[in-house]
């Protein structure tokens, strides 16, 4: 029994590692943006080069095309059930080189909504989808009342632990802020993300692409 534990316990600790070698797509150039590495941008069709902050700066029809990651747990340890209905946990995340894309684009300045499309049936793109969530969040935490045209291409399959809803709303929330010309540093990004609302692993993904998380996911 001993040996057959420890071997268990051994392709746990391989398979761990060969997880945490897996890179979060297009580190490199997310740092050009100065954001975090799990939004990385994906052939973005205009420049999200540095621009005065306000609403001048935001150019209407001006497009970022990002890969939204998946992530794994490779330890996770429930401690509690908290009166909130959420639980307190333990755990290691990891970004992983698998996930959906997402494409936002300026609407012109009267819009008054977001759009959201998305490739997989059933997905809601309403005020539900954590996606239009997170740009509300965005305006209300910016002050810049500007709203996007959204297009979500799912890989990631739901309710499956892989953190897909979070890593959307993570990724609409880094993509708004460059096209609006970044009022928002990373560490601003991930303390605005710091809202159940748009889903307790958002500020991971805000983050570096492997980190130590606590509370109900939202301490990094």
């Amino acid at each position: 029994r001993r040996k057959s534990a420890e071997t268990s316990s051994s392709s746990l600790i391989h398979w761990g590692y060969a997880l945490a070698l897996l890179p979060c797509v297009a580190r490199r150039s997310l740092k050009v943006h100065s954001a975090s590495p799990c939004a990385a941008p994906r052939a973005p069709r205009a420049s999200a080069r540095k621009r005065p902050i306000g609403l001048s700066a935001v150019m209407e029809g001006e497009s970022l095309e990002l890969f939204s990651p998946a992530k794994v747990n490779l330890f996770l340890r429930i401690i509690r059930k908290r009166e909130d209905g959420y639980h307190d946990l333990a755990s290691l995340f990891h970004t992983v080189a698998f996930g959906d894309s997402l494409q936002l684009e300026v609407l012109p300045e009267d819009a008054k909504k977001d759009k959201l499309e998305c490739n997989l049936p059933g997905v809601p793109v309403d005020e539900s989808n954590l996606v239009i969530r997170a740009l509300k969040l965005f305006r209300e935490k910016s002050g810049i009342q500007r709203f996007f045209d959204v297009k979500l291409e799912k890989k990631i399959p739901a309710q499956a632990g892989m953190g897909g809803g979070s890593s959307n709303a993570a990724t609409a929330f880094y993509g708004a802020n460059v096209l609006c010309g970044s009022p928002a540093t990373p560490e601003d990004l991930i303390r605005w993300g710091d809202d159940p609302v748009i889903g307790s692993d958002a500020t991971f993904f805000l983050s570096e692409g492997t980190a130590y998380c606590t509370g109900r996911g939202e301490i990094v």
